[in-house]
């Protein structure tokens, strides 16, 4: 049986199709990778300097992803500069940016790197992949301790202003559209009225499908 992560990680897997050029995100978006066919090429791009990201290890490497977590280079893979992974990044060459946030609203706002009071590392590049990438996928357990994290309106400090595409839980399936948030798929162990209880922001509901994949 999955647990929350894995869920949210299998269904954006469906997401990435041949060819793409993919960002991942630390926490719950480095998981996506694990559910890629290996049929289906898709390429993975660390911001700190790696094009062919493969699969985590825990074999003495002093290869790591931009989460400091040890990883593995593909073959035919390379390591580039900083300068260049940003190229790439700020360039709009990035297919896909798949980033953990704190909160996410109806607009595609996210909010991701710091709780006001709490220490935290820094930035990263978020703010440059959410505006750079030409799809953001928002990966996020559907709650906090109850509370929900999709708002009307984010509450903490924005990574980004209106740059969320897709939003995954592992409660459902949701599309910022210019209209608002579209409800697109549920967990089939969820009803739809669970998920808009669970919710904080405006849905629109129209022809909810079952999660895919899962």
């Amino acid at each position: 049986m999955m647990n929350e992560k894995e869920i949210i990680a299998k269904r954006i897997a469906l997401e990435l199709k041949d060819g793409d050029l993919v960002n991942l995100g630390i926490g719950i978006p480095t998981l996506v990778a694990d559910y890629v066919p290996a049929e289906k090429k898709v390429t993975f791009q660390a911001e700190n300097g790696i094009i062919g990201l493969g699969p985590l290890t825990d074999e003495d490497t002093n290869i790591v992803n931009a989460g400091g977590v040890k990883a593995t280079i593909l073959p035919g893979g390379a390591f580039i500069d900083s300068l260049t992974s940003f190229t790439f990044i700020r360039g709009g060459h990035i297919d896909i940016t798949v980033l953990g946030a704190l909160e996410v609203d109806q607009e595609g706002s996210m909010a991701s790197w710091i709780i006001p009071g709490k220490k935290v590392p820094g930035m990263g590049g978020a703010m440059d992949l959410v505006t750079g990438a030409k799809k953001v996928i928002i990966a996020l357990t559907h709650t906090n301790k109850g509370k929900s994290k999709i708002l009307k309106k984010c509450s903490l400090p924005l990574t980004a202003s209106h740059q969320a595409n897709l939003i995954v839980t592992e409660m459902a399936v949701m599309s910022v559209e210019e209209d608002g948030l579209h409800l697109l798929e549920i967990h089939p162990d969820y009803s739809i009225e669970d998920v808009a209880k669970a919710t904080e922001a405006d849905l629109i509901i129209n022809n909810v499908e079952s999660m895919k994949g899962i």
